[in-house]
């Protein structure tokens, strides 16, 4: 069996000047979390390249899937690993490659970043491309559009050949971005809301808020279902569930109809933020995007912010459902958002919702409340799961 390395290629990192050191050792630790108890390997880095060794061949297929799910990756490629010699460059192409080849057109492309190499890169490009032009049944060349682009790397490690690269997440490796709690309900836009901020390096932890008995053991499932897709993504997480039907029962009870979602909001901003200082996390991340519902007017954002004092980010505050449902399904949350289980927000709904709340009248019905005791009790009831 042809022997392989995995050659992981990072983008924005490069741009990073000074800094990129810091970045680079972010995304190696991060690999190395997210391979603990799955996989061992050999990790070294050089020339912009990550270069991974499984220690055995049996675990590529399992680091290559864990490797497309890293923040800082742009891309993934399984490769045949050759003596940097030209003719066992050659036979090992016509090894690797020769499957994936016949009945096809192609084009062989060089990189010669080893400069003490006898061949320059259009001089490797002539050798290996007329081999495997001779040796591989009903081949044919195409330099404007080829069926398959066969690489060749001489680098200062060694020389690689391959023909295919898996895309990467991109962005950047988590932390180096902060850390932010997100507001995690069981719908379709919050999770797609992390995902974002954690491609811009944002270590996440989230927040959900659970009323039993009017939503389900079901409900709550969901959402930890729904974090531990995301933790894919994030080397892992905190999910924090709080306990959330007596401040629900007591706003149906005491204030306005019309301003319950408002209310209910307000509540879940302060208790996360109460959550999020305790964890050292310095922002809020909420799913909400402008005018879907009726809490997600300007005015009605307005309100919901005016409850915390630290920054709310918003990633989807300018996209319409179709984009989030197409995210939503590229990172695998769709299938289990969509189970027909209901969440605290659903089940106390107002049927005339306020879409152009005044702050001052939020703020009257909310001192109809005991605030600070509903607020410690919630929290005193959170229930705290590492996933």
């Amino acid at each position: 069996m042809q022997k392989e390395i995995i050659l992981v290629k990072y983008g924005e990192i490069i741009l990073k000047g000074l800094n990129r050191p810091i970045f680079e050792r972010l995304l190696i630790n991060n690999i190395r979390n997210a391979l603990k108890n799955v996989a061992k390997a050999d990790i070294e880095i050089a020339q912009a390249t990550i270069y991974i060794t499984p220690e055995n061949i049996s675990d590529t297929d399992i680091i290559t899937d864990r490797l497309t799910k890293i923040f800082g990756i742009v891309s993934v490629t399984r490769a045949a690993v050759a003596k940097k010699d030209i003719e066992d460059i050659k036979a090992v192409a016509l090894a690797y490659c020769s499957k994936a080849l016949e009945g096809k057109s192609f084009k062989v492309e060089a990189k010669r970043s080893d400069k003490r190499f006898a061949l320059n890169s259009p001089q490797i490009c002539l050798e290996v491309g007329g081999y495997l032009h001779d040796n591989v049944k009903d081949l044919t060349v195409d330099v404007i559009n080829p069926q398959v682009l066969v690489k060749v790397e001489v680098r200062d490690f060694g020389a690689y050949v391959y023909h295919t690269k898996i895309k990467g997440q991109g962005g950047l490796p988590i932390g180096s971005g902060g850390k932010a709690s997100l507001l995690l309900s069981g719908g379709i836009d919050s999770p797609v809301a992390g995902y974002m901020m954690a491609k811009r390096g944002v270590e996440l932890e989230a927040i959900n808020f659970f009323s039993y008995p009017y939503t389900s053991e079901r409900a709550k499932e969901k959402v930890i279902d729904l974090a531990k897709i995301l933790s894919q993504y994030t080397s892992g997480m905190k999910l924090h569930i709080v306990p959330f039907t007596d401040i629900q029962l007591e706003i149906r009870d005491k204030c306005p109809e019309e301003h319950s979602t408002l209310l209910m909001r307000r509540f879940m901003m302060k208790i996360s933020e109460k959550i999020a200082r305790q964890n050292k996390s310095q922002a809020l991340i909420t799913g909400e995007s402008l005018g879907q519902v009726a809490s997600q007017t300007m005015p009605a954002l307005h309100v919901t912010n005016s409850a915390v004092d630290m920054p709310v980010f918003r990633p989807l505050i300018g996209m319409d459902k179709d984009e989030i449902v197409v995210i939503s399904r590229r990172i695998g949350t769709f299938e289990t958002s969509i189970l027909p289980y209901e969440d605290c927000c659903t089940v106390f709904t107002p049927k005339h919702p306020t879409t152009k709340p005044k702050l001052e009248n939020i703020l009257k019905s909310e001192s109809l409340l005991e605030k600070n005791r509903l607020i410690d009790e919630a929290f005193a009831g959170v229930e705290t799961i590492t996933l």
